[in-house]
């Protein structure tokens, strides 16, 4: 696997690329925790690449349509990222001959698809010899529900709340299915809640249930679940990345165990575009003693610079812009995010407070205009895999704050209390 140390990434990000250059230009030494955290806002608005593509793939991580945000690879960089993840997945609950249905949802520059593809190849032969095949979410459940059982397919991998849509398809048509047996499920793209994980159980009472992975297609490889990880636990690995846990409000570096901080990304595999110090957007805490080779670590929802809504990703930074621009006659304008999960959807609430706002036509705009900025949201609506946007015309005082510093809290998941 092609990687470099950290120094040589570095060394490289500051020669060659126009963020890094200004952003390190006052900084001597080298040592991780001397480097400033990168800040996603500036981040995407800056040239970051330290080079014309020379080959390779190119992704779209998120943002709206305003605002796309576009992550690149080298062909050999993006070898190394499904190389690693493969491997990661080799240490779960793969077994020799598993045959694995696909139903990542491909196009539009999506990533997980392929990127899941790639990886079930690179899983070492020697380890697990595992058969593919490449169904795809956007599939008809109906058809995805006849290959799993022609082909005898024992393990599904996808997102929770579409595999869960399929599933319960497929349990009120029991019948038309009589050989059809889901052994596995490895999930990703956003978490596994407890009534989900309920209500797969209910279905399939035998089935083994793990995360596939924690990784994105921004920053990279954050974690692997291994055999003995249990739901929202990885480990770190250490070939590919270096994971840290500060403090949200200080930035200090988090070494013990069992106290919560927010993840940060350092990627040793790509030098076209440098993954330093990327704030991953969760929250974690570590459950394994320092040095503990690819430490294990377990996830504790989301942290402030981006909201995960089912597969979709909304950036507080551009959501607030959104927000601003159609609020526009008001003025003191406050906003948060909130989190929340039932009736195995995620539902996201904005929380609005400010001077003359017009409630009577506010939550309509503002529906309307997150609708337009993120088409994604409409797609996934429309498939029931989430609730409808919910907005609170609030005021100030309703507005969640950080009780040690009194600083607003700007998204609050309360998906995992």
């Amino acid at each position: 696997m092609q990687k470099w140390t950290l120094k040589e990434i570095v060394a490289h990000a500051k020669a060659h690329s126009p963020y890094y250059r200004e952003l390190y230009k006052n900084v001597q030494s080298d040592k991780l925790s001397d480097l400033p955290i990168t800040d996603q806002g500036e981040f995407w608005k800056s040239r970051v690449v330290t080079e014309e593509q020379p080959d390779g793939i190119v992704f779209k991580s998120g943002g709206s349509t305003g605002a796309p945000k576009y992550s690149y690879f080298t062909h050999q960089e993006w070898i190394a990222y499904t190389e690693s993840f493969g491997w990661g997945m080799s240490e779960g609950i793969l077994d020799h001959g598993d045959r694995v249905g696909n139903l990542f949802y491909v196009g539009d520059l999506y990533a997980s698809f392929l990127f899941i593809k790639d990886s079930l190849q690179f899983i070492p032969s020697s380890k697990k010899r595992i058969t593919q095949y490449p169904i795809a979410g956007q599939t008809d459940h109906v058809q995805i529900l006849k290959i799993i059982e022609e082909f005898n397919i024992n393990t599904i991998v996808g997102v929770p709340s579409a595999i869960l849509t399929m599933l319960e398809k497929y349990s009120e048509n029991k019948s038309k299915f009589p050989n059809l047996k889901v052994e596995k499920l490895l999930f990703g793209g956003e978490a596994l809640y407890d009534d989900q994980h309920l209500a797969l159980k209910k279905i399939f009472p035998e089935i083994q249930i793990s995360s596939i992975g924690c990784a994105s297609v921004d920053g990279g490889m954050i974690g692997y679940s291994s055999r003995d990880c249990a739901n929202n636990e990885h480990r770190v690995y250490d070939e590919a990345s270096i994971i840290e846990i500060v403090d949200p409000d200080t930035n200090e570096v988090i070494t013990e165990k069992n106290r919560v901080g927010k993840v940060l990304l350092t990627n040793l595999t790509r030098k076209l575009m440098p993954i330093i110090r990327y704030p991953a957007g969760d929250m974690a805490m570590w459950l394994e003693d320092a040095n503990t080779p690819n430490r294990k670590f377990k996830l504790q929802g989301r942290s402030e610079e981006a909201a995960r809504l089912g597969t979709l990703s909304v950036y507080f930074e551009d959501t607030r812009d959104m927000v601003m621009k159609t609020l526009k006659e008001s003025s003191g304008i406050q906003f948060q995010m909130i989190l929340n999960h039932y009736d195995h959807k995620d539902e996201l609430v904005f929380k609005v407070a400010g001077n003359g706002i017009d409630k009577s036509t506010a939550q309509a705009r503002l529906v309307d205009a997150f609708s337009k900025e993120k088409p994604g949201y409409m797609d996934i609506l429309k498939k029931n895999l989430i609730h409808p946007l919910k907005i609170e015309i609030v005021e100030q005082r309703e507005l969640d704050a950080n009780a040690r510093t009194g600083k607003l809290k700007r998204i609050i998941d309360q998906r995992l209390k």
